[in-house]
């Protein structure tokens, strides 16, 4: 008499979760359920939270400056110009929770019926649909930075749950595919890869090399000891790092940095103001200086004014990937070879 083979599970996003000893049906769905609305309450209310504490920041910390900028930002250009900054922070984040929480969710299915809770991560997973968490690392593909994106292979690995088994059934054909994708990828940053070898730029070197040669072996369980006390770990991690990257994002300016040439009347000697633009109406040109302080300029003083970049664009390395630049993301890149040159006025250089 055969034995009777147990269906496997299928590990990853969406995958549908089984009933646990002592659990009732109804019991588990308010239990998705509970985890599903945690999900998309923090995935809405956290960018809205962030763009609040931008105005704050950016008014600097001046009740009535932050009411001048909320009653003049609508929330669509509040919204646009947070996927704009934060798209990477944003991306990163699911990106984090998807890979973690699908690794998690395998290594509890192979322990015993109830002997560890399933972790956070592992739930927000298993009840987020498969196309958001494809969309999410679609997303982070083209808003990372370049130099970053080999870190994407490894996560979309985990999140899918990719064995090298999964690729072919025979070893012979499954080495020969992994071989040539290796050796292509190898073939596309070879130039980079040397480039970076001659600069000294050991940071770069390990992360175009090693993503790829983890992603062989991330998928699967983890062994039984260490799932609790890195459930517990990666997750507190995930939020320091999240914290600590949102300083910057949540200190990055909603509107635009430009310099307004003023000009009490003709023959006049003019001024530059450098600083963001509020509003402007049939009366005043309203600019939140640079360094603090609101500026009401009459229009007919206005003489000119630049649009000046930010210092954050400049680039700190000098390594390409097949003409992109790898502090570019492929938007980026895209963009500078529609717009390539891009003069910087001398009225930035001359107040910045």
């Amino acid at each position: 008499m055969s034995a009777a083979v147990a269906p496997a599970r299928t590990i990853g996003p969406g995958a549908p979760e089984d009933v646990p000893p002592g659990f009732s049906a109804s019991a588990l769905a308010e239990r998705r359920a509970r985890a599903s609305q945690s999900f998309w309450t923090a995935v809405v209310g956290v960018p809205a939270i962030f763009s609040v504490l931008r105005l704050g920041v950016e008014a600097g910390g001046e009740l009535q400056t932050t009411l001048l900028l909320v009653a003049n930002v609508g929330p669509v250009n509040l919204l646009a110009g947070f996927l704009t900054t934060a798209a990477r922070l944003l991306s990163t984040a699911l990106v984090a929770v998807f890979a973690l929480g699908a690794v998690l969710g395998a290594s509890v299915d192979r322990l015993p019926p109830g002997s560890v809770r399933r972790p956070l991560f592992a739930r927000w997973a298993e009840v987020t649909p498969a196309w958001f968490v494809a969309a999410s690392f679609l997303l982070a593909l083209v808003t990372w930075p370049l130099l970053y994106l080999p870190l994407l292979v490894p996560a979309f690995v985990a999140a899918f749950q990719l064995t090298p088994e999964r690729l072919h059934d025979r070893p012979g054909p499954r080495v020969l595919m992994i071989a040539a994708l290796l050796a292509g990828y190898a073939w596309l940053l070879l130039p980079t890869l040397r480039d970076a070898w001659r600069q000294g730029e050991p940071v770069a070197l390990l992360l175009l090399v090693v993503p790829p040669l983890l992603a062989l072996a991330i998928a699967g369980p983890l062994p039984g000891a260490v799932i609790r006390p890195l459930a517990s770990g990666t997750q507190l991690a995930v939020l320091a790092v999240l914290v600590w990257a949102a300083l910057p994002v949540i200190s990055t300016p909603v509107l635009p940095l430009t310099v307004t040439t003023v000009g009490s009347g003709p023959g006049a000697a003019t001024q530059d103001v450098r600083g963001h633009v509020v509003t402007t109406d049939d009366v005043h040109v309203v600019i939140l200086q640079e360094h603090g302080g609101v500026r009401y300029v009459p229009v007919d003083q206005v003489r000119a004014r630049v649009l000046c970049p930010s210092e954050t664009e400049l680039p700190r390395r000098r390594l390409w990937i097949r003409d992109f630049h790898v502090e570019d993301s492929l938007l980026e890149g895209l963009g500078r070879r529609v717009r390539p040159v891009h003069r910087v006025d001398a009225a930035c250089r001359a107040t910045g």
